[in-house]
Order: C-alpha cells, then structure tokens, then sequence
C-alpha cells in the first residue's frame, strides 16, 4: 500500500529540520570524541564540561567575558560566510582582521587630535576599508586570474602577520615598549567603551549589527537572491546574465569589510594599540563559526557566543585540569572535522527524504 503524499508544510520543513539535525548531530560527536580525548589526558570528561559550563554562563562576570570574545567571532565569520553564498570558501579572516587592525591603527594616531566621535568613526571606516581590500583582492584574482580564493586567502593570512610583525617591530613601533614590541596607544578617550552597566564592549553592538545587516542583504534583497543563484549553479547564472565577477567581488570587499572591523574592535577596545596579539586566532575561529552556522547571518550570532564561551573557559582547563594550552584549539578541530564531514551526509538519511506515492 502506497504512502499517502506529504502535506505541502511538511515538505517545506525537511530541508530546514535537515539544515539544522546535521550540524547539531555533529556539535554532538564532537563533544563526545573531545570527551574521549580529556579522559585519555586523565580528566574526568563530565567535570570538564561543567567548568567549560560555569566558565562561560556560570555567572554575569563570565557571561561578559563569553560575549567580549563573541564579537570578533561573530565579524570575522562574516567573511566567510558571505562570499560561501556564491561557492567562494575564503578563509583570509586572520589576515584581514590584521590589516583592518593596522588601517585603524593608523587612522587613530593620525586623528589623534580630532574629537574622540571623528576619530573612532575614521578609524571604523578605515578598518572596515582595509580588510576589505585585502579580501577584495581575494575576489579579484579568482574573477580576473583564476586564483584559488581557498589558496590565495591562506597565503595572505601569512603575509599579513609578516606585516604586522615588521610594522610593530619597525616603522610604528613605541620606542617605550620594550618586552612587548607595539604601536603608541590612543588615549583613553579615543579608546571604544563598554556598554552602559556592563563590561563588554560596544564590538558586540558591531557584530550584531552586522550580522543581521547580512542577514537581510543575502535573504531579502535582490542582490542576495542573485548571490544565491550563483552559490546555486553558476553557469545558470551566467546563461541569465548576472554580472558574477561584480557580485563576487563586491560580496568578499563586505566580508572583508566585516573581519576588517574585527580588528578594528581588538585594537580600539581590547589592545589600546597594535601589536602581534592581535592575530590571536580570531580569524580562523571564525571560519568554524561560519560553517557551523550554515553560512547564516543570525545563527552566526548563537553559535559566536557558544564558541565565545568555549575560548572564555581555556584558563580554567589548565589551571583546574592541568590540560595543554593547546586543548581548546583541539576542541575546535574536532568540532570542524565532524560538521565538514556532516556536509557529506545531506540528502543521505531516508527520514529526510520525500516520500513518493
């Protein structure tokens, strides 16, 4: 006997419940092989989930430090997550939050003297402008040369942190700072503030802003519609006369713009000034914050929280556990193996599947 046909709500449901089953199936594997790996460290797996737990919401005070290191998370994903909705996988995210955090180093110590309003709006607009160029030209020489946006975006993490490096060390280094090579520091009131009552920064306040900006440019306008029809089967755009090159590079100068501001935050509010701690891996954890978050604007705010709170809970794992600095960086491997591998599953599992009469 035939199965009677679907209702039309339940076939417009699979995909959604299938986009969601599949990476949180993964999140679930991953905690579990990550378990395995504390117990072979010789830590009860259980206590290290309830202090990753307490860490990151166990308090208001903790809960702040989770959200302080959401927002760079939550920019830099955007990099990737963008241009992902054409089949561009970039993953510069390091480098452009460098170079966005130089550009607004520089604009800073140049605007010292303007109105603490002037000179933080020129050093957004000039970091948002540097990692944007520097993903832009990701863009440009995929469209113009053919250059693999994977390759040429990893190359130029490298090259920006040489940059860096030598700039701090060099031409912009404050002859005061003598264990910690770094640019001069802004004053304080050129710095960006906390939100009222709390201790986060107003980082956070760019991120969602962002974040839901992408949201509705890829799901609610025409131009996300024609990104999407590209990411979907680029000779059909093409065949229909989408401008793809123009689409594709504008799309990664707004990624880069996003992890560009990222840095911009790490250096007005975290940093005071540039210096090497600024390529602390933000930029490639946001790369595990896009994928998890299907390349979506909005989940990519929950889940830069979720991973905010895991990065929140790595000093305590090694002063508790005596785990290696290193634990939480595995933790995120996993994390990014196991939903790389879900991708494989999708359309594989019957109960996702529509039933034919």
């Amino acid at each position: 006997m035939s199965n009677p046909p679907l209702p039309p709500t339940s076939r417009r449901w699979r995909p959604a419940l299938e986009a969601v089953a599949l990476p949180v199936g993964a999140v679930l594997v991953a905690l579990l092989l990550f378990g395995v790996f504390c117990a072979v460290q010789g830590a009860n797996p259980l206590s290290v989930f309830k202090s990753i737990q307490r860490a990151s919401f166990g308090s208001w005070y903790s809960f702040q430090n989770t959200l302080i290191r959401a927002a760079p998370l939550i920019l830099t994903a955007l990099c990737t997550a963008l241009p992902a909705r054409l089949g561009l996988i970039v993953i510069g995210n390091e480098g452009a939050l460098v170079v966005g955090g130089l550009a607004a180093t520089a604009a800073g110590l140049a605007a010292a003297s303007a109105p603490p309003f002037v000179a933080l709006t020129i050093m957004v607009l000039a970091g948002m402008a540097g990692g944007g160029a520097w993903i832009g030209l990701v863009g440009l020489l995929h469209y113009q040369r053919g250059v693999n946006e994977t390759i040429s975006g990893l190359l130029l993490n490298y090259v920006a942190i040489a940059v860096l490096s030598h700039l701090v060390n060099g031409p912009m280094r404050d002859p005061a700072s003598l264990n910690k090579p770094s640019s001069y520091s802004f004053a304080e009131t050129h710095q960006l503030g906390g939100i009222a009552g709390s201790n986060v920064h107003y980082g956070l306040v760019f991120g969602v802003v962002f974040a839901v900006f992408a949201w509705v440019l890829m799901e609610h306008t025409s131009f996300g519609f024609k990104a999407r029809m590209i990411g979907g089967n680029i000779r059909a755009a093409r065949m229909a006369g989408l401008p793809v090159a123009r689409l594709g590079i504008t799309t990664c100068l707004l990624g880069g713009a996003a992890a560009g501001l990222a840095g911009m935050v790490e250096v007005a509010a975290i940093h005071g000034r540039a210096n090497e701690s600024l390529a602390a891996g933000y930029g490639y954890a946001g790369i595990l914050v896009a994928f998890v978050a299907r390349f979506r604007g909005l989940p990519i705010i929950l889940v830069a929280v979720l991973l905010g709170g895991i990065l929140a809970s790595g000093g305590i794992l090694q002063r508790q556990f005596k785990l290696p600095d290193a634990t939480i960086l595995v933790f995120q491997g996993i994390v990014f193996l196991c939903i790389l591998f879900s991708d494989s599953l999708y359309g594989r599992f019957a109960c996702f599947k529509e039933k034919t009469a």
